[in-house]
This record gives structure tokens, C-alpha cells and sequence, in this order.
């Protein structure tokens, strides 16, 4: 289907709505007569105050299966598989290159209900802007924020609250986070891009660990724009526990709050702060808005370890992700106009939950298997087999609970999350 055709499709859905809801049901009264008419009852619709949007980076179905086995048993449940309602989504971009979606065109589909090519960030296959859902939910009066794991800069977040034809320019995302999208909470890592070169802010430049980071940035000291534009700016656990309401940036490291390596390699997953505490801290300061909010929330670990088919750290990610799924259930579960939705934007690694069989390898080098891995309240392990150190166009499973959860049942392209959250954020 062409762009244009997706577009009217896209439009005249709420006009051909609008006239069935016009119509009116002639009913036969016994004692009026067949020419009696009354309106047809109009089924309550429901409605979401805030919404919550859950990403996994990389997080496909064989993922989610061994941390369920690892973490809570061969009868367990993980937290993001309790959610009531459950259902698939399909992740191909609009790219003339590809057929496999990176995380730019993949966050894009969902932020503006449009494919794209790989790199784009919010923009359509002409690198024209489009709408974005932070815009919309900012526009219809709600709080919103981002939080994040990867730079706060890096792609998905960046598909809901800025444009670009490159997600690589992310000091120029930074700013327009700053002076166009203006989310109240931003939460991550990736301070080097909010810093001219030379300019080592909380985090030095080169550290040991990783002699590659450093600030970068071309858009000025974009972290004092932020604090003259009321923001409050931390960036240690100490601070972000002290931080009060308003808008707050907290930036946690030079790029991503953790080091992505093969295992053995300097492979280290230990944010200075946890995606749980960054959650909590978004959801108590979003939630004082009266008018509701949107908060997107990332775990990018469960894919750069993936990309190194490094199990044990991508297990510890969707440990902590799984940590930050727990918190916002219960705020749900307060808060029962809250629509939550966790899936993934693609799969990573060609991931298999296999036996413990050595006669099985099938991989060598960074993919060769990994394991055995224990499973909770057993005897027996499984093993991690890696097919690719890249993402995979294996369907990602999507749960979710809350007012319009229920849309999210059965299969669907991934610019359909766009749709259920757009009702819900901009419903009057």
C-alpha cells in the first residue's frame, strides 16, 4: 500500500466513525407503530487518563521465554507475561535496502503510525517531519517523559519526541528535545551529547572502561539550556532520590548506562542508576498532572548484549527490566486508567532456548551457545544458541492491560501501536 493510501485510510477511519455513530435506529414501538424512531444507546467507550509504553530493545519471544525459565520457573510467569491481554506485532521497515527494521524505523512506526527506512527518526521516506505521539500527548495537556537504559538520545526514545533524518545527529535531538518536544521527565544515559567536545560534564571524558567516550556535541551546553528552561539536572542516585516536581533531566553516564561486550571482555551491566528507580521516579512525577501522562520507557541492554550474543548480560537486562515492568503494573493497578503495553521493537540475535545438549552446537566465535542456564525451583538448564549478532524479522509478542488493551489482541503491523495509543492520548 502506498504512503498516500496508508495516509487516507489513516484519516477517513475517525469521518466513517463518526457517520455510523450519526445513524439512527428505527425500532417498532407496539403502541406507536412501525414510523416510531429512537437513537441507537451509544456503548460506553473506554478511555485511558495516562499511558505507559514499555520497550525491550531487541526483545523477541525466545528472549522472554528464558527469562521466564531463569527467573520464575517452568510454571512461572514473568510480570510483563501476567498482563491480561497479548498479542503479536510485525516489524519490516519501509526501506528499499532492507527488509529487517532497526530501532530507528522501528520506534518511528509506533510514534507516528508510519514506516519508514533504518535511521529515520520520525521522519517519512521523503525526510519529511511527522507527527509524533509525545507531541500529541503534549499537545492534548498531559505530562510526558522518557526513560532509558541507552543514551537518552538514542533511537527509540527519540521517535517520540523529535524528527530527524539521521538518528545518529543526537546532540540535534537533544535539542529538540529541549526547545521544540520539551518532555517533562528525561531519564538515561548519553550526557556526552548534551556537551561540547572538550566539555566533560558529571562524567569525565575517556574513561577507563571506554577511551571512546567523550562530549561531543554541537548544539552549545545544551544541559544549561535545559536548567534555563526550568529543568532540574541530576545526575547521580543520590540526586534523582532528592529531586523534586517540575521538569527533571537526569543524565547517568557518557553513553549507555552499562558496557556492551562480548562475555569476558569488559562486559559490564550496572547503571548507575536502575531502570526500576528511574520508572518510579517518572511515574511520582508525572503523575501530578491532572490531565494524565505518557511515559515511554526502555531497557536497552536486552539488545546490545544480545548483539554480542552475550546471554548472562542480556538476562541481567531483562532482569532489570523485568524490575521496571513490576513497578508500573502496580501503579496500574492503582490507577486503572492507565493503559500499559510492553512488547519489543524487533528481535535480536536469531535467539533459541535449546537443550543442554553439546552434540547440538550450532555456532562458533561470539555465537557460539551460552550456558547451561539454571531454571528456577529446578534440576534442569537450558542454553541460549545465537544465529546472528544482528536482529531477526521474527514477530515480537506484545501484553499489555488497561483501558484499550484489548486492541492489542491478535496479529498486527507494528504502526498499530501508533493507533491504540493515539486514541488514547488524545481522546477528549
Amino acid at each position: 500500500m502506498s504512503l498516500d493510501a496508508r495516509r487516507a485510510r489513516r484519516f477517513a477511519a475517525p469521518a466513517v466513525a463518526a457517520i455510523a455513530a450519526a445513524v439512527v435506529t428505527m425500532v417498532v414501538n407496539p403502541t406507536l407503530g412501525a414510523s416510531a424512531t429512537a437513537p441507537q444507546a451509544k456503548a460506553k467507550t473506554p478511555t485511558a487518563k495516562n499511558v505507559i509504553f514499555i520497550n525491550g530493545d531487541g526483545m523477541g519471544p525466545a528472549l522472554r521465554q528464558a527469562a521466564r525459565l531463569h527467573f520464575t520457573g517452568l510454571n512461572g510467569q514473568l510480570a510483563m507475561d501476567k498482563l491480561p491481554v497479548s498479542g503479536q506485532l510485525t516489524t519490516e521497515p519501509d526501506d528499499p535496502k532492507a527488509v529487517i527494521t532497526d530501532s530507528a524505523a522501528a520506534a518511528t512506526a509506533w510514534a507516528t503510525g508510519e514506516k519508514t527506512y533504518n535511521g529515520a527518526i520520525s521522519v517519512d521516506v521523503d525526510g519529511n517531519p511527522l507527527a509524533t505521539l509525545g507531541q500529541q500527548a503534549k499537545a492534548a495537556g498531559k505530562a510526558t517523559g522518557l526513560v532509558t537504559t541507552a543514551q537518552v538520545t538514542d533511537a527509540s526514545p527519540a521517535a517520540f519526541f523529535s524528527n530527524t533524518a539521521n538518528r545518529s545527529a543526537q546532540d540535534e535531538i537533544a535539542r529538540q528535545y529541549i526547545e521544540v518536544s520539551k518532555p517533562d521527565v528525561i531519564l538515561g544515559g548519553g550526557e556526552d551529547w548534551w556537551l561540547p567536545a572538550s566539555n566533560a560534564g558529571a562524567f569525565k571524558d575517556k574513561p577507563a572502561e571506554d577511551t571512546s567516550e567523550a562530549s561531543k556535541g554541537t548544539k552549545g551546553d545544551l544541559i544549561k539550556k535545559a536548567q534555563k528552561a526550568g529543568y532540574s539536572y541530576v545526575s547521580s542516585a543520590d540526586q534523582l532520590s532528592r529531586a523534586k516536581g517540575g521538569k527533571l533531566l537526569g543524565l547517568f553516564a557518557n553513553e549507555e548506562m552499562f558496557q556492551q561486550r562480548p562475555e569476558g571482555q569488559g562486559d559490564v551491566y550496572s547503571p548507575v542508576v536502575g531502570l526500576s528507580t528511574m520508572t518510579s521516579k517518572a511515574l511520582s512525577t508525572l503523575d501530578k498532572n491532572k490531565k494524565g501522562f505518557f511515559l515511554m520507557v526502555e531497557e536497552e541492554g536486552t539488545d546490545e548484549f544480545a548483539h554480542s550474543n552475550n546471554a548472562t548480560r542480556t538476562l541481567q537486562s531483562m532482569q532489570e527490566l523485568e524490575k521496571a515492568v513490576a513497578v508500573a503494573r502496580a501503579y496500574v493497578a492503582t490507577h486503572s486508567d492507565t493503559l500499559l503495553v510492553v512488547t519489543g521493537d524487533h528481535e535480536t540475535g536469531g535467539l533459541a532456548v535449546e537443550e543442554a545438549d553439546a552434540a547440538d552446537e550450532s555456532g562458533d566465535a561470539i555465537s557460539a551457545e551460552d550456558g547451561p542456564f539454571s531454571i528456577r525451583g529446578s534440576e534442569k538448564t537450558f542454553y541460549m544458541d545465537w544465529t546472528t549478532s544482528g536482529h531477526t524479522g521474527v514477530d515480537v509478542p506484545v501484553t499489555a492491560a488497561g483501558p484499550l488493551s484489548d486492541r492489542f489482541t491478535g496479529k498486527h503491523a507494528n504502526t498499530y501501536v501508533y493507533d491504540v495509543l493515539r486514541q488514547a492520548l488524545t481522546r477528549r
